[in-house]
């Protein structure tokens, strides 16, 4: 597999980025000061304990969430229809509606008219490899085939970044890492950018480019670390298994957090 060739403009810059909020007269702070730019086409992966504000970092790029300081800015892709597209760990999908209609649901507020919406609907599940299922129910999907559903729902609207929260976390280790395969070869197919949530690292560091660790109370970045790694990558290899350990590091040290295990 060849490696993604990257825009060196970024299409995601964040700048002293921090978010709290106020419940019950106290203030919680969240994250704190992270500086972060993406290039249009990288895989970053965000890893760090629960709680330490990495879905709500995607959730303040969507808009779902604003923070309390701090800048966050995205350059426009010509080619993308839409800034962003989420997935969810839930791959919530409608049970009333058949996988073909679930993955035309984001396309429906268009100007496509419906036959171009079902042509991109069909295009989206072949490219995560479901087209043969686009007449089925949501109830007769593995829980491995929701998620690609899930995904060819996003990939739909031809987003410019796809962000990815936690989405394979729910599922057995042999569909988790089949869907990894996939997600590798639908970004090198597409030239997405994706920015992927998860408390896997050892996940992390076999798909993403670059690797982002968030740590402590408030979060705040750790480090920020290139996978030089070539592709096709091999799970276990010394070469990523050491990267992984640095990164443990990079978020359980000098500030280890004591109710924190990874």
């Amino acid at each position: 597999m060849e490696a993604v060739s990257l825009n060196p403009t970024p299409i995601i810059q964040i700048k002293g980025l921090g978010l709290a909020f106020e419940q019950d007269g106290r203030r919680t702070e969240v994250l704190r000061g992270l500086d972060l730019d993406i290039a249009a086409g990288e895989f970053v992966a965000i890893v760090g304990a629960s709680g330490v504000g990495k879905s709500t970092l995607l959730r303040v790029l969507m808009g779902l969430a604003t923070p309390t300081s701090g800048t966050v800015a995205t350059a426009p892709d010509p080619q993308a229809e839409r800034p962003m597209a989420m997935v969810f760990q839930d791959a919530r999908l409608l049970p009333w509606r058949r996988v073909l209609a679930n993955v035309m649901f984001g396309l429906e507020k268009t100007a496509l008219p419906k036959e171009a919406r079902i042509a991109r609907a069909q295009e989206a599940l072949k490219l995560v490899g479901l087209a043969e299922l686009a007449g089925r129910w949501p109830h007769q999907l593995s829980g491995g085939q929701r998620q690609r559903v899930a995904l060819a729902r996003a990939l739909a609207v031809r987003p410019a970044i796809l962000l990815m929260d936690e989405p394979f976390s729910a599922l057995d280790v042999v569909t988790r890492e089949a869907l990894q395969d996939e997600l590798v070869r639908i970004r090198a197919e597409t030239g997405r950018t994706i920015l992927f949530v998860t408390h896997d690292i050892d996940e992390a560091v076999y798909m993403a480019d670059r690797v982002v660790a968030l740590g402590g109370r408030p979060g705040v970045m750790r480090s920020a670390r290139a996978i030089d790694v070539a592709r096709p990558r091999r799970r276990g290899s010394i070469a990523l298994s050491e990267i992984a350990q640095d990164v443990r590091l990079d978020i359980t040290a000098e500030h280890r957090d004591p109710d924190f295990s990874i």
